[in-house]
């Protein structure tokens, strides 16, 4: 599956959503592009939660080229896809390599946004693609979690170090490396248990985990990625700049795009915070991890709404 149709897959809910309350807005025949339909066009792009900032520009757009005119859906379309294309331009750049050595990859979020399974997904990935990976449980205090990746791990063909049930977190990260290190592995990815924001002290501990793993490495993490909940919709704007002071996010894990219809989140974290998006979780299976392309995105996000309106 190619990531015009990972995307689209993903995009379902949001899509619908479009169709009934963007597209509709418009006849057969045309519409007056005037007052009343820009209001109308701004409150159903809100509604993906790409938030009210780049939904006006993209309605300030539409009013400065066409209004006092009749038109047509299809037009009005090609001004809305140029506007997100434009808004969520970022340079390709999945994942920093590191040189020499392997590449240290830290990944954070709040409780139940995806991540442990965001994890095994880019791990496959990398597996796939030629690499060894380590992935490093530091998610000390949950069992469950710990658990899990360790599955994980052991099916995807991927090496594996936990701590004692409850030990710091940090020294964890700090063997995971070590080991990496050691054994000459490609990729070392390390998990940390959710939390909140919100959580000072928690938000402390990711920095000590950053800490410890610069102590083997200087230039690690190479990657600190921070994994958000599609449903979460504008709290992940929150999330990333609180992350963001604690461990220098340097790109978004978007989880579970495929239960959402807020998939317009993506635009409102590119223009509120900056981070870009390097991957989105289109589904449940291991390789529903799809590399976040803007040209891709925007046209599977109005790839069914692209039809002209039913006459009535």
């Amino acid at each position: 599956m190619g990531l015009f149709d990972q995307f689209r897959q993903g995009l379902q809910k949001t899509t619908r959503l479009l169709k009934t309350d963007v597209r509709d807005l418009f006849k057969a025949e045309g519409r007056l592009v005037d007052e009343k339909l820009l209001d109308e066009l701004l409150e159903a792009l809100v509604t993906t939660d790409m938030g009210f900032k780049p939904a006006q520009a993209i309605i300030t757009k539409i009013g400065s080229d066409y209004r006092g005119r009749v038109v047509r859906w299809e037009e009005v379309l090609g001004t809305v896809k140029t506007q997100l294309k434009e808004m969520l331009s970022q340079p390709e750049s999945p994942i920093r390599f590191a040189e020499t050595g392997p590449t240290v990859i830290l990944v954070a979020g709040v409780n139940g946004a995806g991540k442990t399974t965001s994890i095994a997904k880019l791990a496959k990935r990398l597996i796939d693609d030629g690499k060894s990976v380590l992935l490093g449980a530091g998610d000390t205090f949950r069992a469950a979690a710990v658990e899990q990746l360790s599955i994980w791990a052991d099916r995807i063909g991927a090496q594996f170090i936990q701590g004692e049930a409850g030990s710091d977190p940090a020294s964890v990260a700090y063997r995971a490396v070590e080991v990496a290190l050691r054994e000459g592995i490609d990729v070392c990815i390390v998990d940390t248990a959710g939390r909140l924001q919100t959580q000072k002290n928690l938000m402390q501990e990711l920095e000590k985990i950053r800490r410890s793993i610069a102590k083997q490495i200087p230039e690690a993490p190479h990657e600190a990625l921070l994994v958000i909940d599609a449903t979460t919709g504008q709290n992940g704007i929150s999330q990333t700049t609180h992350f963001s002071d604690a461990i220098a996010c340097t790109g978004i894990v978007l989880a579970k795009l495929d239960g959402s219809a807020k998939g317009g989140v993506v635009v409102a974290i590119r223009e509120q915070v900056g981070v870009p998006v390097k991957f989105v979780g289109v589904g449940e299976q291991f390789d529903d991890l799809a590399q976040f392309s803007a040209d891709d995105y925007v046209d599977a996000l109005f790839a069914d709404v692209s039809d002209p309106p039913p006459i009535e």
